[in-house]
C-alpha cells in the first residue's frame, strides 16, 4: 500500500492554505506633525539646488586627510558602532526564526511501540520522515509574526546607519575641538610670554622706585593668571584628546596626515531643502517608522489568535514487527493526524494582548511622531546657528584687533608714565577674554556645519560605503 502520494497531496493543500488570510491594519504613514517649510528668518541665503547632504559621503564632505583618517578608523573600530552592526544579525536571526516557522519542519525520527495485536502484545518499529506540529497559517497569525520580525530587522538596520551618522559628526566635532585647544595653547602661551615681559620690566620700576609695588602686584597676578589659564589649556586638550581616542576605538596612529590650523578648515555649506524630505533621508526616522510597522503587524497576529489554529502532526516511513522488515516490499506507511482548537474561554487573555498591540501601535506612531519633530528642531536650530555665526565671527574678530590696538597703546603710555599699570591691566584681561572666545566662535562656526551635515541625514552613503570596504555589506533576509 503506497500512500506517498497522499502525503505529498496534503502538504501542498496545507501550503496552499496557509497564508492565505492576514489581519494586519492597513498602513497609513502619519501626517508629518511640522512646519512644511522652515522658519524663513533662520537661514537668510540658505542655498538651494545642488546635492543633498545625504547624497554627499563623508570622504568629499570632510576634505582635510587627517580628518578623514580618523573617521575611516572610527568606523573600522568604534565599539558603539560594532555593537549595532551585531544587532543587525541579531534581529535578522530573530526574522529567520519566525520565518521558518511558516514552513514545515521536517525531521527523520525512530520508533519502538509497543501495541495490542489481537491477544498479543506487538512490538512495532518505525523509521521515516515526521512533520510534528505544523501549524496552518489559515489567518496569517506566523505571518504577521514574521512581518513584524521583517520590521524589526529593517528598523536595526536603519539605526546602524544612524549610529554612523552620530558617530562621523562626533569624531569630526571632537578633532575641531582639539584643534580649537591647539590653537587656544598657542594664544595662552603667546599671552603668558607677553606678561612675563611686562612682569620683568614692572619689577625693575618698582626695584628703581619708578613705580609702585602695587603695580607690581598687578603684573604678577596677570603672569599667575597666565599661567593658571595654561594649565586649565593643556588639562582641556588632554581630556578632547581622549574623547576623540574614544571614538575612534583606538590610539591615534604615528602616521597620520599632518593637522591643518583651525582657521584653514573648510567645510561645505550644504542646502537645508525642505521638512518632507527628512522622511527619506534620516535613517533614525525611517528607523521609527520600521518600528511603527513592526507594531502593525503584531495588531494582525493578535487579531488571529481569535480565531481557530489547525496543527498537523504525520510521518512518512515503513513500519514493521520486526527491525530485519523495515525496509522490505509493503513496509511502506503513513500516518497523519489534524488538531483544530477554537478558543473559547482564555481568561480575556486574547482581547488583552490584542490591547495591548494596540496600544503599543499607538506608542510606536507617537514615537515617530516625535521623531520628526525632533529631526525638524535639530535642523532648525543649526540653520539658526548658520544665520547668526557668520556675523558674531566678524564681529568678534574685529573686536580682539580693536583690543589689541588698544592694550599696545596702554602698555606704551603706561612705559612711558603717562597713565597707570590699571589701564594695561583691564586691556590685557579684555584681550586674552576677546582672543578665546574668538577661537571658540570658529571652532562653533565650523561644528555647526558638521551638526547640519548630520542634522539633513549624512555620514553614510550606502554605494560609497559598499565601494570603500569600510564596512560589511548587509544582504537582505533570504
Amino acid at each position: 500500500m503506497h500512500r506517498r502520494p497522499a502525503l505529498l497531496a496534503l502538504a501542498a493543500a496545507a501550503l496552499a492554505l496557509a497564508g492565505c488570510s492576514s489581519l494586519i491594519p492597513p498602513y497609513e504613514r502619519p501626517a508629518a506633525p511640522v512646519s512644511a517649510s522652515y522658519p524663513p528668518d533662520t537661514a537668510p541665503g540658505t542655498p538651494s539646488g545642488g546635492e543633498t547632504a545625504a547624497d554627499i559621503d563623508w570622504q568629499r564632505f570632510f576634505v582635510e586627510p587627517r580628518l578623514t583618517q580618523l573617521i575611516g578608523l572610527a568606523i573600522a573600530n568604534n565599539r558603539d558602532l560594532r555593537v549595532a552592526v551585531l544587532n543587525i544579525e541579531q534581529t535578522r536571526a530573530l526574522y529567520q526564526v519566525r520565518r521558518a516557522d511558516e514552513l514545515p519542519s521536517v525531521g527523520v525520527g525512530a520508533t519502538v511501540a509497543r501495541q495490542p495485536f489481537g491477544a498479543s502484545i506487538a512490538t512495532v518499529y518505525g523509521v521515516g520522515f515526521v512533520v510534528n506540529n505544523y501549524e496552518l497559517d489559515l489567518f496569517g497569525r506566523v505571518h504577521d509574526l514574521s512581518q513584524a520580525a521583517l520590521a524589526q530587522y529593517f528598523a536595526t538596520a536603519e539605526a546602524r546607519k544612524a549610529a554612523q551618522i552620530s558617530l562621523v559628526s562626533a569624531v569630526a566635532n571632537a578633532y575641531l575641538n582639539v584643534l580649537a585647544d591647539d590653537e587656544l595653547l598657542r594664544v595662552t602661551q603667546q599671552t603668558l610670554q607677553t606678561r612675563e615681559d611686562s612682569n620683568r620690566l614692572t619689577k625693575l620700576r618698582f626695584d628703581n622706585g619708578v613705580s609702585s609695588e602695587l603695580d607690581y602686584r598687578q603684573a604678577e597676578s596677570l603672569l599667575e593668571g597666565a599661567r593658571a589659564a595654561l594649565a586649565q589649556a593643556q588639562r582641556q586638550r588632554m581630556l578632547d584628546e581622549n574623547a576623540l581616542v574614544l571614538l575612534v576605538g583606538q590610539p591615534l596612529p604615528p602616521d597620520l596626515a599632518p593637522p591643518m590650523p583651525l582657521e584653514q578648515q573648510k567645510i561645505a555649506d550644504l542646502p537645508a531643502g525642505l521638512p518632507s524630505d527628512l522622511l527619506v533621508r534620516r535613517p533614525d526616522i525611517r528607523a521609527s517608522e520600521q518600528q511603527l510597522l513592526s507594531a502593525n503587524a503584531n495588531i494582525g497576529a493578535a487579531r488571529a489568535a481569535f480565531f481557530p489554529r489547525i496543527t498537523l502532526t504525520g510521518s512518512f516511513g515503513t513500519a514493521s514487527s520486526e527491525l530485519s522488515g523495515l525496509f522490505k516490499g509493503g513496509s511502506w506507511a503513513f500516518t497523519g493526524t489534524a488538531e483544530l482548537l477554537q478558543p473559547i474561554f482564555d481568561a480575556g487573555r486574547n482581547q488583552a494582548n490584542l490591547d495591548f498591540a494596540r496600544a503599543s501601535r499607538d506608542v510606536a506612531v507617537a514615537q515617530y511622531e516625535r521623531s520628526i519633530q525632533s529631526a525638524f528642531r535639530e535642523v532648525s536650530d543649526v540653520l539658526a546657528g548658520r544665520a547668526t555665526l557668520g556675523e558674531q565671527l566678524r564681529a568678534q574678530a574685529a573686536q580682539t584687533n580693536a583690543l589689541a590696538i588698544a592694550y599696545r597703546l596702554s602698555d606704551l603710555r603706561y612705559r612711558s608714565g603717562a597713565a597707570s599699570f590699571l589701564d594695561t591691566l583691564d586691556s590685557a584681561r579684555a584681550l586674552f577674554a576677546a582672543q578665546t572666545l574668538l577661537v571658540q566662535t570658529q571652532a562653533l562656526q565650523l561644528q555647526n556645519q558638521v551638526a547640519l551635515y548630520r542634522a539633513l541625514g549624512g555620514g553614510w552613503n550606502e554605494s560609497a560605503e559598499l565601494a570603500a570596504g569600510t564596512t560589511p555589506a548587509i544582504p537582505p533576509p533570504q
